[in-house]
């Protein structure tokens, strides 16, 4: 191997190295879900004695608030795909905190599978929110109020701009 060889492939590795560091300070995917891993640890340690995990708190507060919905409704009010929705509700269904359902919807297709929260995931809910009162104050806290509503302003035109 020639020494402008070595030294090319030498050169290329330093350019992926810089390259990926860039990825990893400035990329809004990486840092987004860095940030979402680590929030979603941090509200799953609070919620923990209540049972649920801050996914399954969320989506049966997506649930609570749609109402019987479809599975596509419910997965845009939550802003995710259908297949980790579904994935997602199997447990929730398995424990009795939700129930799916092939109703015929409003608009009269009867392939629509409808997901409702159950007395038992609404008591689960209630049981869970004091929970994540005190995660959410404490994060705030953390945050300063005027910073955590600025992150939320931003997380809005994040997702509207994509």
């Amino acid at each position: 191997m020639s020494k402008s060889t070595t030294s090319k492939r030498g050169a290329s590795k330093r350019d992926a190295g810089a390259r990926l560091r860039t990825i990893g300070r400035d990329c809004t995917c990486f840092n987004l879900r860095k940030a979402t891993r680590a929030v979603t640890q941090y509200y799953d340690s609070i919620l923990q004695p209540s049972g649920l995990r801050a996914t399954q708190f969320s989506v049966l507060t997506g649930a609570a608030i749609t109402g019987p919905a479809p599975v596509g409704r419910l997965a845009e009010q939550l802003g995710m795909d259908r297949t980790t929705l579904t994935r997602n509700l199997a447990p929730l269904e398995k424990s009795g905190l939700i129930r799916t359902g092939g109703d015929v919807t409003s608009s009269g297709d009867r392939r629509a599978r409808l997901v409702e929260i159950t007395t038992a995931g609404r008591k689960a809910l209630l049981r869970a929110m004091p929970l994540w009162e005190q995660a959410q104050s404490s994060l705030i806290g953390r945050l300063g109020t005027q910073r955590w509503r600025e992150l939320l302003h931003h997380l809005d035109a994040a997702t509207a701009a994509v």
